[in-house]
């Protein structure tokens, strides 16, 4: 676990944490959450306070492909046989 926090994560390391989506599956849909809440909490402040938020695109696409990854990770999860369907139609 310290290193997944620490971002040193590999391959490996991943497979081995397999066993434990019971766990990472909510640390990261709770992260995401965390994630959007602290974006517009700060956009809120910089609307009221008349400022500006630095690096908002990257942010923006950030968030949205960490939705992106949560989604697709809770879909093979809990709909396992339509995400293999939509996958060998690709």
């Amino acid at each position: 676990m310290a290193l997944i926090v620490t971002g040193v994560a590999g391959t490996g390391l991943m497979m081995t944490m397999m066993r434990f989506e019971w766990l990472t599956l909510p640390l990261g849909v709770g992260g995401l959450a965390g994630a959007y809440a602290l974006y517009f909490r700060e956009r809120r402040r910089c609307d009221s306070a008349g400022c500006r938020l630095v690096g908002e695109r990257g942010t923006r696409v950030l968030l949205g492909v960490a939705t992106l990854v949560v989604i697709v990770a809770l879909l093979l999860k809990f709909f396992p046989s339509w995400t293999a369907g939509l996958l060998q139609q690709l």
